[in-house]
């Protein structure tokens, strides 16, 4: 019997096969050629799953925002609502090989999604998402008397997605200064900050 192939599967391998491609060669020799060389199949095969060079490259960046709610969703809670947000916010940093990959992947395509506009559209879609996720840690702290209650918490969650942005960036360009370490303590400082001056509601 012709062996069956899941559909969805066959394409999550194939975008891994363009990430690693991504993140040895660059974004530019993410080809379907080059794709399908890596992965092991037919340019035709590629073709089944994927109709374009676009197509490919959309369903990998999409990816990234994928892997981090996949991760996120299968967190066991502590019930310790500080150590929880810490911990949903960790999954969006690079503090090991998974992650360092899905920064280098989501930074090399910033810059083409600045021209290329159904690539910018969905860095747009996966920005929000994550600006989405940020404001639901901090409703949750505040939701348990954690923050001010003068707080705005779309103007702090948009601060901690620019926070997270940079030190993604600074921990795969210079991983020597900013470690994870410092990831971990300049999250905790800042997590900190908010509440530094509150004490939780009774």
């Amino acid at each position: 019997m012709p062996k069956v192939v899941d559909h969805e599967v066959r394409r999550r391998q194939l975008a891994d096969a363009a990430w690693r491609v991504i993140r040895r060669d660059g974004l530019e020799a993410a080809s379907v050629r080059n794709v399908a060389r890596e992965a092991g199949v037919s340019l035709g095969s590629l073709r089944h799953y994927f109709t374009s060079q676009d197509d490919l490259l959309a369903y990998a960046l999409r990816r990234v925002g994928e892997r981090i709610r996949e991760r996120i969703e299968k967190m066991p809670l502590t019930g310790d609502i500080r150590a929880d947000v810490a911990t949903v916010i960790e999954q969006t940093l690079p503090l090991d090989e998974e992650r360092q990959t899905e920064a280098v992947i989501w930074l090399a395509f910033m810059g083409k999604a600045l021209t290329n506009a159904g690539l910018g559209a969905l860095a747009a879609e996966t920005h929000e998402q994550l600006y989405n996720l940020f404001r639901k840690m901090l409703a949750a702290m505040n939701q348990y008397g954690l923050l001010p209650p003068d707080i705005d918490l779309d103007l702090e969650a948009r601060r901690l997605h620019a926070l997270i942005d940079g030190l993604a960036l600074h921990a795969v360009s210079n991983n020597q200064a900013v470690n994870d370490d410092a990831i971990r303590g300049i999250m905790a400082r800042h997590l900190a900050s908010l509440t530094a001056v509150h004490s939780p509601r009774q």
